[in-house]
């Protein structure tokens, strides 16, 4: 691994960074390729990296239709946990959380995981019990969670709005330790120049207009940089899943809706864990910079927009200042908005679609980042054995025909 000095990283910086080799390299298409993976974000590199690393298929090409981590990788607050309340939910989350623990070692590339721990709040006594329930729940699925009261809740986050008459009392958390944040870019970044590294083709700019499908099954990518043949063909593009499953001649249990988020100016470190607050519908963490981080729920109408709209930033703006006082004096530097795919359980699909040869990655509503490890992982395995890992075993489309849904909204209220 090349090292630099402190005063040649400075003078790489004022140049523009022409001396540093390209993280990885810029491929122009092959006519075929044993696996094709579209979408460049975070779950589509974690697949291509996968298959290349774990099962040797590494005649492998990502296609993104404009640059890496644009899409939602890149729009997103880079909160992990994995403190969910049902066990197929709790399986692939936390298997997610433990590849993000090694995951700068693995690929010699600091993602900058920060596992700082994260609470919810409740605000209520029903919330307090609904929470007791939940952290039982997520211990007899052997994820690390605690409930805590208000005083040691106190102690941890003190800048909280505990007066007497705050509009939303503070009664308590529960806590998942294990729980924070990570780069968001690093983590493309370095899923990128691992795959690469092992032989994986990166195609940035190459939009897919139809799949040529024969005899039932997939055989070729139709795109603006020519047409490409697949041996197989994983789709991991979030908010646009429903789009491609059209393109394939295939619905989708999909709506897509954006989902904001906000930073403000920086400050000195004052919040040094993740706080949520399912009553207020806002979370926040700060970043490396000072900056705070912050969103809420979804958008109340579907939309393909990276935008996002005014009311909603005034909920999320709202809920932050009453759960924070002392932050209603910062300024806000910009939004965005990332595009989710929201099933109608809230859990992700994973494996074959009805299209032979063409398999999903999606659903994952605003989940996605911090199933990102998990998600490549098993989309790689399902892709390479042509069955499913016992972990995404659950989460196959054929469950809306079965009836056996995993409705991760209705047992721990989350908002997607």
């Amino acid at each position: 691994m090349t090292r630099y000095s402190a005063l040649s990283l400075i003078r790489q910086g004022l140049a523009g960074h022409r001396g540093w080799a390209p993280a990885w390299r810029s491929a122009s298409p092959r006519p075929r390729y044993d696996v094709v993976i579209i979408g460049g974000g975070g779950h589509g590199l974690a697949t291509a990296y996968y298959l290349a690393k774990n099962h040797g298929i590494r005649n492998v090409a990502v296609l993104e239709k404009g640059w890496l981590g644009g899409g939602n990788t890149g729009r997103n607050t880079t909160v992990i946990r994995s403190n969910y309340f049902f066990p197929e939910s709790a399986a692939v989350y936390d298997l997610a959380l433990r590849l993000y623990e090694k995951l700068s070692d693995d690929l010699n590339f600091n993602i900058m995981l920060s596992q700082r721990g994260l609470l919810f709040f409740a605000h209520s006594r029903h919330e307090m019990e609904l929470f007791a329930r939940s952290v039982n729940a997520m211990q007899l699925n052997g994820i690390d969670a605690e409930l805590l009261d208000a005083d040691y809740v106190r102690k941890i986050v003190p800048i909280l709005n505990f007066s007497d008459s705050a509009r939303f009392p503070v009664w308590g958390a529960f806590y998942q330790g294990r729980g924070g944040i990570a780069r968001h870019d690093a983590v493309a970044w370095g899923y990128a120049r691992g795959a690469s590294a092992l032989g994986v083709d990166i195609i940035q700019n190459c939009e897919v207009a139809a799949f040529r499908i024969v005899g039932g099954r997939i055989a070729a990518i139709e795109t603006n940089q020519g047409v490409i043949e697949a041996g197989a063909v994983g789709l991991a593009v979030s908010g646009h899943s429903g789009v491609m499953a059209a393109k394939a001649g295939f619905r989708l249990p999909i709506t897509s809706y954006a989902l904001q988020a906000m930073v403000s100016e920086p400050v000195k470190p004052i919040l040094h864990t993740v706080a949520i607050s399912p009553a207020t519908g806002t979370y926040v963490s700060q970043s490396d910079k000072g900056e705070l981080v912050f969103g809420g729920g979804l958008d109340l109408y579907p939309s393909y927009a990276q935008r996002g709209n005014l009311p909603v930033i005034e909920t999320v703006v709202a809920g932050l200042t009453e759960m924070f006082p002392i932050f209603r004096e910062l300024k806000m530097l910009r939004k965005w908005a990332g595009l989710v795919d929201v099933v109608h359980d809230s859990s992700p699909i994973l494996g074959p679609s009805p299209v032979e040869g063409l398999y999903l990655n999606c659903g994952w509503g605003t989940g996605g980042f911090k199933a990102i490890p998990a998600g490549g992982y098993l989309l790689a395995h399902i892709i390479a054995t042509g069955s499913h890992h016992i972990y995404s075993e659950p989460f196959d489309l054929a469950r809306f025909s079965s009836g056996a849904l995993v409705d991760e909204a209705a047992a721990a209220g989350i908002p997607h």
